[in-house]
């Protein structure tokens, strides 16, 4: 979506004057970007002292070239108008192996010259061989690592979350949550079905899938998500949209997750009931909804909690973390959140962290409010995961009173 002028003026104005040097700076960061990403691994590995053979360094930097030139196009291709999922693989693939071979030229190029000639290794040639040599097996190593990462089912995280206005009933009451599961271009059909399997090992009370189900529509993806039918959960499973649905005819995985047997909490709540107390579980559409021009998609709290009695605890299910503002402004209990990955590709959390109030974990928000942001089920783009492990996550909600710990 693109701005008016007249927008542009108000904001201009708004702002006390014309754009600073770093906002037009921005605006050429897609650009820029991508030259970096392939031009500083180049250098660092063909072109900095080592002095390779000249076929060497030739087909090396065509090689980079390539790269740079055949990445965005393939990403074009894949997640443009044609969605070719080969063209997506292709680029998704590129852009996660560029962005680790980019990083560890970075760290290792710096780090790893400045150690070998404080200690006086070699001369500057055989010093930066050793570093080419250095980036290449770790990018090699992360890379085999994060992809089995990516692909593996995650793990169980499991974790206690006391609520201090939870009545003694609803003491043990277990829910699950997965989130980012970004069926896609690779088929993850069996991977679905494995997750489900883990999932209904759990004896969920509650189970929810907090967005981001997929990358696609849900005509193209339904083979992928199918399996989401066959999760069990003793009293309800719930689900809101994320971002990603925003990009793939929303409604479309409204109604399937529906047909499957999910309840889409869109801006209202239901009651989950255990003991002689009462938990309100309610939903909102992601953040992004109102943007996407869907009639009647937006985020609204006030109306996913109309209804409620005040006095009762308050899950909430939101995509993206940085809604807790609203959540702990309304005095909700509890928000379970995804959209972060924990980052996907190290460091790329750094980056997370300046869009988002929580990159992972449990974190408290305001005097009642507790959000737990999950790393997220599957991976969305690149098939890698560096130090940012996917899962699935129990809570187990806990009374101050005690209660049945069944």
């Amino acid at each position: 979506m693109t701005e008016t002028s007249d927008t542009r003026s108000a904001t201009g104005e708004a702002h006390g004057g014309p754009p600073s040097r770093l906002q037009r700076l921005m605006r050429y960061l897609p650009l820029i970007a991508p030259v970096l990403l392939w031009a500083v691994p180049c250098g660092v590995l063909l072109h900095t002292g080592q002095h390779w053979p000249l076929p060497v360094t030739l087909t090396g930097t065509a090689l980079f070239v390539l790269g740079l030139i055949g990445m965005p196009l393939a990403m074009a291709r894949g997640h443009g108008r044609r969605q070719q999922d080969r063209a997506a693989i292709v680029g998704d693939t590129l852009l996660g192996g560029i962005w680790v071979l980019f990083t560890w030229s970075v760290l290792l190029g710096v780090l790893l010259r400045l150690a070998l000639t404080v200690a006086g290794t070699g001369d500057g040639q055989d010093r930066a061989r050793i570093v080419t040599w250095a980036v290449l097996g770790v990018t090699a190593v992360l890379l085999a690592w994060g992809y089995a990462e990516a692909r593996r089912v995650p793990r169980v995280r499991r974790l206690d979350v006391q609520l201090p206005r939870l009545g003694a009933g609803l003491d043990g009451t277990r829910v699950a949550l997965i989130t980012d599961t970004h069926y896609g271009p690779l088929d993850r059909a069996r991977w679905s079905a494995r997750v489900c399997e883990t999932v209904n090992t759990l004896e969920a009370d509650l189970v929810c899938h907090t967005g981001d189900i997929a990358d696609g529509t849900a005509e193209r993806r339904r083979a992928q998500a199918a399996p989401l039918g066959t999760v069990r959960a003793s009293r309800a499973r719930v689900y809101v949209t994320g971002n990603h649905e925003y990009y793939s005819e929303a409604q479309g995985w409204v109604d399937l997750m529906d047909e499957l047997g999910w309840e889409p909490l869109r801006n209202r709540h239901l009651l989950l009931e255990r003991g002689g107390d009462t938990l309100v579980v309610a939903g909102v559409d992601d953040v992004t909804a109102e943007s996407s021009g869907l009639a009647g998609h937006r985020a609204h709290l006030a109306g996913a909690l109309d209804g409620a009695d005040s006095e009762l605890p308050v899950l909430l299910l939101a995509h993206q973390p940085k809604f807790v503002d609203r959540a702990a402004a309304h005095g909700i209990d509890l928000q379970l959140s995804g959209h972060t990955h924990g980052g996907q590709i190290w460091p790329f959390h750094h980056l997370v962290r300046l869009d988002q109030p929580a990159l992972a974990g449990l974190s408290r928000h305001g005097t009642r409010t507790l959000l737990y942001t999950s790393r997220g089920t599957g991976f969305w783009g690149p098939p890698f995961r560096v130090f940012a492990p996917s899962e699935i996550t129990l809570l187990v909600l806990r009374s101050p009173q005690g209660g049945d710990l069944s």
